[in-house]
């Protein structure tokens, strides 16, 4: 994969709800908060199961409520297509 140019990062955030960001120009974030553990636990294993299915995993921090999500093209040292379709993937099982 070769990395996006920051105009087509751009392109790609807007087509994201606004809850998503570009962070250091590298890396795709959200935060979402759940009202207990077992619902954000339970969210971190749902977006697993499809990083796993995509083969594309992001790195996930998980605390009493809230989970985030940062998803970057390791390999490549940035933003690739990859990046964007696994955010969209997200946004179909939230």
């Amino acid at each position: 994969m070769s990395l996006l140019s920051a105009e087509q990062i751009e392109s790609q955030i807007q087509k994201l709800p606004v809850e998503w960001a570009i962070v250091g120009g590298t890396q795709l974030e959200i935060s979402r908060e759940f009202p207990d553990f077992v619902q954000a636990l339970t969210y971190v294993n749902t977006v697993a199961k499809l990083a796993e299915e995509m083969n594309h995993h992001p790195d996930i921090q998980l605390s009493y409520g809230k989970v985030s999500l940062i998803i970057t093209t390791h390999s490549d040292g940035g933003l690739t297509k990859k990046d964007f379709d696994l955010a969209k993937a997200v946004e179909e099982i939230s």
